[in-house]
């Protein structure tokens, strides 16, 4: 009934936001004299304008993450196109970038993932994105598309973090509480510092949750701290230290007859399986992350870098079926040596590197009794070493032609043991050395428009957890993924920088894709599919209809648009007996489309309102299940620089679902039993404050 009654609406908010993204700058005729701020990125060592860039790439300021809901980054990495990240249950993220999450049940494989100078992925290939509060970043750059040339093995992308305290504009001071539907309640701190060579941050965050579901609650617990120390005039000092402590239950997926009788519903017991309540199934993750960087610029030709870091995990998952423990310690080291020339009509910079680290993994499986470790099952330990040694050479003639050339020799082994039930001697599966070529140019028409194009290779060998997945057997036959991606694209900014546009089109043939798959134990395991050919085109969006202060009746007022069309189908997949060839990919929507209105009013009051329709998604590889396309609503007001005697503070609320869809935000693909439903949230609500401080 409910969602019959909001029909209008959804087509109304579908419509209209699109529209006015699209048509608003025929609609009024302002003073355009005022600029606003150039974009500027660090996608490759050094910064520069968004406009020139030879990659496509999604950008989310801090301005950006302000205008969301604070509990996750699913919704602020949904504004981008062409990246789709879920959330199962609160705390429980799986991520991907132009392509399916085949191989990721929960967290982020076949995407590498940076802190600042610090790989936050381990050399297993595996990404621990939920172990960060979203307070931890300040700004977020998304590279899509293969980027293993100067970021080492990689099939779908590249993010770069930049951490809180990093950037010369932040916050002095920060204190944000907010409270919420279900149980939500969120804290966080953020101190800056700087004295005359050196700069300091800490952040502090606490986030719980009862969850919309039952048995869905999470908890996490984190510290960072980030250093930079400039002790002389041509080097400078960082160090980044973050703990998380992360908890959340897993309710579990359910039945399409389940789903559509209590969407609130955990797993229940069934052919002889406890329920996820009775087998108490979650996560418990702890991580440590520690790195130091130095920066020396030589001279005036010559830079060095180098980064050491270490991480070391305590990973625990009771599971209806079993209980698994995992200690996972990381040690690497990347460097660089860069050389640049600068010419009047022409300026080129070399930089060779490398970048090695091991992670070791003890996996061991013990019966479940009740959320207590039973009887050992199994024992094993893996270690991964991923090193790369690259070149990228960046040219830029007349300040116009941008071209960059870049390659990685990618070397990826693994050696594995057995200690229970039987003891099985130490053996290495190593993988051949591979060369990932990028050359990419981009051409500057004018000072309102660039086009650009390149040609990648992606590369992606199995993750630790994939090569030892639950089923608990060591599966050697597993191989790398691989495949060419081509693109180009164009971008145009108006002179007065209130208007942006982003389009930009792929071709991607992946072969030996790997893709999970499940046994009749609900354990699972993965193997190497065909491939797949995805074709896709991507938009970006962005005017200011009315400039921010230029106007007494409407302080601001920003739309923005953002598309994904997801052509993508398997190639050439047989799985037993079926062909699976020219099916839709599992997992991916054809189409995604996130429009939003931010308004800026009088006397500092904001109002941000964000729609997202995302059509239907095959849900099994033989596309006879799909999940119902669904659209989100949401919305933020608040109020600036009000004050308490001399503090400032702000004031928000906001809703999420306004249109209270039902809908799945983490289905699990190609379920046994037809489990394939994770029930988002319903319509829900919260409320806070935030005081900030800045030194004059």
């Amino acid at each position: 009934m409910i969602i019959y009654s909001f029909a209008p609406m959804k087509k109304f908010f579908t419509s209209g936001l699109t529209l006015l993204c699209f048509s608003g700058f025929a609609q009024i005729n302002v003073d355009t004299t005022k600029k606003l701020g150039e974009v500027v990125i660090r996608p490759y060592f050094s910064a520069q304008p968004l406009l020139r860039s030879t990659a496509t790439i999604g950008l989310i300021d801090q301005a950006s993450l302000d205008k969301q809901p604070a509990t996750s980054f699913v919704s602020a990495m949904n504004t981008l196109p062409g990246v789709r990240m879920e959330e199962r249950s609160p705390g429980s993220y799986r991520l991907s970038i132009r392509g399916s999450l085949l191989r990721s049940p929960f967290g982020v494989r076949n995407v590498k993932v940076y802190f600042d100078e610090f790989p936050l992925t381990d050399a297993g290939g595996n990404t621990y994105f939920n172990a960060l509060d979203i307070s931890a970043a300040g700004n977020i750059q998304v590279l899509k598309g293969p980027h293993g040339n100067i970021f080492g093995a990689n099939s779908g992308g590249v993010i770069l973090i930049q951490p809180q305290g990093s950037l010369t504009d932040s916050t002095d001071f920060a204190l944000k509480i907010e409270g919420g539907s279900y149980g939500t309640f969120r804290e966080n701190l953020v101190l800056n510092q700087r004295f005359e060579k050196y700069s300091l941050n800490f952040t502090q965050a606490y986030h719980r949750s009862d969850g919309y579901r039952d048995h869905s609650g999470m908890n996490r617990k984190y510290f960072q701290t980030y250093h930079k120390w400039e002790y002389a005039k041509n080097a400078a000092l960082k160090a980044l230290l973050f703990y998380s402590d992360l908890h959340y239950n897993t309710p579990g997926g359910l039945t399409a007859a389940q789903y559509e009788q209590n969407p609130k519903m955990s797993r229940p017991g069934a052919n002889g399986l406890k329920s996820a309540i009775e087998q108490n199934a979650g996560i418990y993750s702890k991580t440590a992350y520690a790195g130091l960087s130095h920066d020396w610029q030589i001279n005036k030709n010559f830079k060095h870098v180098v980064a050491v870091f270490s991480s070391y995990t305590d990973f625990k998952n009771p599971f209806i079926t079993n209980y698994e423990k995992r200690k996972e310690l990381t040690l690497g080291v990347r460097t660089y040596l860069e050389y640049e020339r600068k010419h009047e009509y022409l300026k080129w910079k070399l930089d060779i590197g490398a970048e090695s680290m091991q992670t070791a993994t003890d996996f061991d499986n013990y019966a479940n009794n009740s959320g207590n470790r039973a009887a050992l099952r199994v024992s094993d330990e893996l270690k991964a070493a991923s090193n790369f040694a690259f070149a990228h050479f960046n040219a830029d003639l007349f300040d116009r032609w941008l071209l960059e050339l870049s390659a990685s020799a990618n070397l990826y082994e693994y050696s594995y043991k057995s200690l229970f039930p039987e003891v099985i001697a130490k053996k290495t599966n190593s993988f051949n050395v591979q060369v990932m070529p990028r050359a990419a140019l981009s051409y500057l028409a004018n000072t309102r428009l660039s086009i650009r194009t390149s040609v990648s290779k992606g590369y992606s060998p199995p993750t630790l957890p994939e090569v030892r997945a639950s089923d608990n057997l060591i599966n050697v036959d597993l191989q790398p993924e691989y495949g060419w991606n081509y693109e180009t694209g164009m971008r145009y900014q108006s002179l007065d920088r209130r208007l942006y546009l982003d389009v930009s089109g792929f071709y991607y043939h992946l072969k030996s894709a790997i893709v999970r798959r499940l046994n009749d134990d609900d354990s699972d395991y993965f193997i190497n599919a065909g491939g797949t050919k995805q074709w896709g085109l991507e938009s970006t969006l962005s005017f200011w209809i009315i400039p921010k202060n230029m106007s007494n009746l409407l302080r601001g007022l920003e739309l923005r648009n953002a598309f994904t069309l997801s052509h993508f189908k398997f190639d050439r997949y047989l799985d037993n007996t079926a062909n699976y060839s020219g099916n839709h990919l599992t997992g991916v929507p054809k189409r995604v489309l996130v429009s939003s209105a931010d308004l800026q009013l009088p006397k500092d009051f904001y109002l941000f309102l964000q729609h997202n329709f995302t059509s239907r998604i095959p849900l099994n590889d033989a596309n006879t299940v799909y999940a119902k396309a669904y659209h989100i609503l949401q919305m933020k007001v608040g109020c600036k620089n009000l004050r308490l005697g001399r503090i400032p503070f702000e004031v928000f609320a906001g809703a999420d679902n306004l249109l209270n869809e039902s809908y799945s935000l983490g289905n699990d693909l190609n379920a046994m039993g037809g489990r394939y439903f994770n029930a988002a949230a319903k319509r829900s609500f919260y409320a806070g404050l935030t005081v900030r401080l800045n030194r004059k």
